[in-house]
């Protein structure tokens, strides 16, 4: 499958809606951020550095002067590799995989948990997250990792599903129990495909 460079008129996240879940859970929009495209294209949202700084700001998990470097990047793509591997044992109910617990658990303890006491003269005291700059891919992956570990272990896990309409490898919640697919798009295609099918089965 060929991944689409930064250069390449290549369309964005913002152009696919997202999967049924996603708005409510960043860890689902995580796990779905490397796109499978029509005709056998790819586009990886956290691919490079920039495209990943950029996944960050326009989801509040970094600030608009933030700068990843290529070793952090990588450490969000590992650990998109991790969540989606729990998300896909969960729901094909598998044990979960060893490793896939360690990425998680290791990510959630890495940056603070508690919000510390700040003052500054426009808000007074205020409690805010320290995540300097040289720490903000440790805030991401704990914010991600705890995201994670609140889908995986909701009741909105049991309407955990894999999108239907292969290529598509994206996850999503299922509406009222029913829905297997990621966007009208999957779904006309998974029914273009189911029609092929019968008008050409042999008799």
């Amino acid at each position: 499958m060929r991944s689409m460079t930064e250069n390449e008129a290549a369309p964005s996240d913002r152009s696919v809606p997202p999967a049924p879940g996603a708005d409510r859970y960043l860890a689902l929009d995580f796990a779905n951020s490397d796109l499978a495209l029509p005709g056998g294209r790819s586009l990886d949202l956290l691919g490079t550095p920039e495209a990943a700084t950029r996944w960050l700001i326009e989801r509040g998990l970094a600030s608009d002067d933030a700068r990843l470097q290529e070793v952090c990047a990588r450490r969000l793509r590992d650990l998109r590799e991790q969540v989606g591997a729990l998300i896909a044992t969960r729901i094909d109910a598998l044990p979960a995989p060893p490793e896939a617990l360690r990425a998680v658990n290791d990510a959630l303890t890495r940056a603070p948990a508690a919000s510390l006491l700040a003052w500054d003269r426009t808000q007074g005291l205020h409690r805010a997250q320290a995540h300097p700059a040289d720490q903000v891919a440790d805030h991401a992956l704990a914010v991600l990792a705890a995201d994670a570990a609140d889908l995986l272990t909701s009741p909105d896990a049991d309407l955990l599903a894999a999108c239907g309409s292969p290529p598509c490898r994206r996850y999503l919640l299922r509406t009222h129990g029913r829905r297997h697919w990621c966007s009208v798009r999957c779904g006309d295609r998974a029914r273009a495909a189911r029609a092929y099918a019968r008008r050409t089965a042999t008799p």
